[in-house]
């Protein structure tokens, strides 16, 4: 399958070796034309993981967006959420009929990146697709190596519109077997698991996070106060689901740290082990802030006012941070709000979420 990756971070190098090593024809697109140059001499990124290590060929690296998306079936954006306004844009005008948009995870982009592509000009008949994680575990190291800890083996995925649920889910699929449907985006973003795991860890951690210049949160920064604390977020986000009427499974976060029944199976020792998260984290500038709680946290927040769900640790831990980040985070660029989908009755908003535009 012709597959355009879209993004130069973790993601995007562990999916590129991946799925180039599967065999499928892999086009990778970053706007850093330097971190190209690096790439595009050999079009090889070595490949670490439980197998050893090995170098893989893919097919293109280019900063030029529109050949790594000529021909493509399935164009896949596993990029921080930050990023997907500007992707849009870069992509609007290369979006043609039956191509396939997988954000994993996507924060509710699914949709919001839809709109912006439609308010772009581009009216092409394309499915857009987002899950609950990153496809791997994964760390970068240097401009042309990735580690992969592990790889997914569940991923819930919604598909907006959700009228193009089977033709998007096989696709998809064509690359990530574990891929099942979940329902519609709104379903998708609720499976998201970075606003439930990381705004406790940095709240909880924000002193020890300042203090030293490096620490794990994922091995030291998780006590069991912080644990008791995100196992009632994500009460807080399953009570969100079971109000909308999304169905099980909703992948409870306490699998993750005790069970094998998580998107990833057993793996929380594995990523303890790795040392691989042991970094400096900036309290206002990290992806855990600026991605999973400005932008994933204040959705969760918002969809729960919606829903008429009463979710204290979500607004909670969303005015803390709005402290010490100087403003009120309940009117982020991906709440219902603000994405003009809060006036609608519930049934308006399913409607919308299968049909699209």
């Amino acid at each position: 399958m012709k597959i355009a990756i879209l993004g130069g971070g973790h993601g995007a190098y562990a999916a590129a070796a991946d799925l180039s090593e599967s065999g499928h024809a892999v086009r990778l697109w970053r706007r850093d034309t330097a971190a190209v140059r690096a790439l595009s001499a050999d079009s090889r990124i070595a490949l670490r993981d439980a197998a050893g290590r090995r170098e893989v060929a893919i097919e293109l690296a280019t900063s030029d967006i529109g050949a790594a998306m000529r021909d493509a079936e399935l164009v896949l954006i596993p990029t921080p959420a930050t990023a997907q306004d500007d992707i849009a844009d870069a992509m609007a005008p290369h979006l043609v009929d039956a191509q396939v948009v997988f954000l994993p995870p996507g924060s509710f982009g699914s949709f919001a990146m839809a709109q912006r592509v439609r308010a772009a000009g581009n009216h092409a008949d394309v499915a857009w697709a987002e899950t609950g994680t990153l496809p791997y575990l994964a760390r970068k190291h240097g401009q042309s190596e990735v580690n992969i800890t592990a790889r997914a083996v569940r991923l819930p995925t919604g598909v907006y519109p959700a009228r193009d649920a089977e033709r998007a889910l096989a696709m998809i699929r064509r690359a990530y077997p574990c891929v099942h449907g979940c329902g519609d985006a709104l379903s998708g973003a609720l499976m998201n698991a970075g606003p439930v795991i990381h705004p406790p860890l940095m709240v909880m951690n924000a002193a020890p996070l300042q203090h030293f210049e490096a620490w794990d949160i994922h091995s030291e920064g998780t006590q069991p106060a912080v644990r008791a604390v995100t196992d009632r977020l994500d009460h807080e986000r399953i009570a969100v689901r079971e109000a909308l009427g999304y169905g099980a499974p909703h992948y409870p976060l306490a699998d993750h740290y005790d069970s094998d029944r998580w998107m990833y199976g057993d793996v929380h020792r594995q990523l303890q082990q790795s040392g691989d998260w042991r970094e400096h984290i900036d309290l206002h500038r990290h992806r855990y802030i600026t991605e999973d709680t400005v932008m994933g946290l204040a959705l969760l927040a918002s969809v729960a006012r919606f829903a008429r769900v009463d979710a204290p640790i979500a607004h909670g831990l969303l005015a803390i941070v709005g402290g010490f980040l100087g403003r009120d985070l309940r009117h982020g660029a991906r709440t219902l709000e603000v994405l003009g989908l809060a006036q609608l009755s519930a049934a308006q908003l399913r409607r919308r979420l299968h049909d699209g535009q």
